[in-house]
């Protein structure tokens, strides 16, 4: 387990009080209790709302420590660093609030994981403060939640299973969502709306989201077409319809950047391509046109300054909201993923979650992977700089998933 005397606590969760902060405070308080093997604290801008955050979490929580932070105030940000080996950010969107942390942690060392999804600024703290967080020690891992892990962590699983099997890996994947249950934040919908206000703006901001390897490190560039869903679709190796898949764009991002950080361990001509199936014949034709149309439409209002106002206003849920309790319960997701060797080689892979896929499975899998980072990953291990999920958690990540988060990894 590394270690730092100098530290008064493993773990903290910044932004405590907001809403997938609160379900990963509970899902810690579960796991781990207050002061054991974990020694965690809670942190946010408002000592009144942590107060009542953790009131609300029973008497157990009683001796959770708190921390008074704010993401736009640097001295306090440094503050929380000094006290801490792992920070865990659930601020966002974290295009327009998460530089200032992240900043902060590559220049003292301290690791840091958040849920992102957000392609272009991921894009940007890898070019501004990857050099600062190599040379201080600091671990930094973006998309610990529904996006990336599922994904990142499968194709893993599956490549590790293929190297077993046959000896060498999968050279093309493709991953489909079977079957899902969730809904959205508001958090979620700001993050998605931003990115696509960025983009309407930004001309150069569009070619970039449009690069499949926007995420490698500079000089990475396989000369390889990626499969790439922006309509209805049969495909014949799954016997269905497909539509594209709202998640792609960030999830095929990292593991591409997985693939390049293994040095090319997938192959050098590896693609991965993700999709939801709709089902067979005419109606699930006819599901994945809707489907198609529907994220298309969404783009298009969320491109136009109007039209995006009516939908945060009228339609998406705002900021702090989210699916309540007893629907995070009842949700859940189902991906299959299908790999081929360069050989002709066919390996089947099903990964699921016991809870809607974007705030009860998202806080058990964020939970894991803070965990691991501070608990699991040793500094000398894994140096400082910006990983993924895959890279530098591994098996010992599925492992934690698998045991303590409701997650399943399987060959089919």
């Amino acid at each position: 387990m590394p270690t730092d005397k100098n530290k008064s606590y493993d773990l903290v969760v910044f932004g405590a009080t907001s809403f997938v902060g609160q379900i990963l405070c509970r899902y810690l308080l579960g796991q781990f209790g207050v002061g054991g093997e974990l020694r965690w604290a809670a942190a946010g801008r408002s000592l009144q709302k942590l107060e009542e955050l953790r009131k609300s979490l029973g008497s157990q929580a009683s001796p959770l420590p708190l921390m008074v932070a704010d993401a736009a105030d640097e001295p306090s940000l440094r503050a929380l660093c000094a006290g801490t080996r792992v920070v865990v950010s659930t601020v966002g969107p974290y295009a327009l609030y998460g530089e200032p942390l992240v900043k902060v942690c590559a220049e003292t060392g301290s690791d840091y994981c958040d849920l992102t999804g957000e392609v272009q600024w991921i894009r940007r703290m890898i070019q501004r403060h990857e050099e600062s967080a190599r040379k201080s020690g600091a671990r930094i891992v973006h998309c610990c939640g529904f996006d990336s892990i599922p994904s990142d962590l499968g194709v893993y699983f599956l490549q590790r299973e293929a190297l077993r099997r046959f000896g060498r890996p999968c050279t093309r994947v493709n991953m489909r969502v079977r079957a899902m249950r969730g809904g959205f934040s508001g958090g979620t919908v700001a993050s998605l709306m931003n990115v696509i206000k960025e983009a309407a703006a930004n001309p150069a901001l569009r070619k970039e989201l449009a690069n499949p390897y926007s995420l490698c490190p500079d000089g990475y560039r396989p000369q390889v077409r990626q499969p790439g869903i922006s309509g209805p679709q049969f495909d014949p190796d799954f016997k269905a319809w497909i539509a594209p898949f709202v998640m792609s764009g960030i999830n095929t991002r990292i593991v591409q950047r997985s693939n390049a950080l293994l040095d090319a361990a997938y192959g050098a001509d590896f693609t991965y391509g993700e999709a939801v199936l709709t089902g067979k014949g005419i109606k699930g034709r006819l599901a994945a046109a809707g489907m198609a149309a529907g994220i298309g439409g969404l783009m298009i209002a969320g491109a136009v300054a109007p039209a995006r106002w009516a939908l945060e206003r009228y339609v998406l849920p705002a900021p702090g909201e989210g699916p309540s309790p007893e629907a995070q319960e009842k949700g859940f997701f189902d991906l299959r993923f299908l790999g081929r060797t360069s050989g002709g080689q066919e390996l089947r892979v099903k990964v699921t979650g016991d809870r809607d896929p974007g705030y009860g499975s998202t806080g058990k899998m964020l939970g894991q992977a803070a965990a691991c980072l501070a608990l699991d990953v040793a500094k000398d291990e894994r140096p400082g700089g910006f990983w993924t999920p895959a890279t530098i958690f591994g098996g010992r990540l599925i492992a934690r998933l698998m045991a303590h988060s409701g997650l399943t990894f399987e060959v089919i």
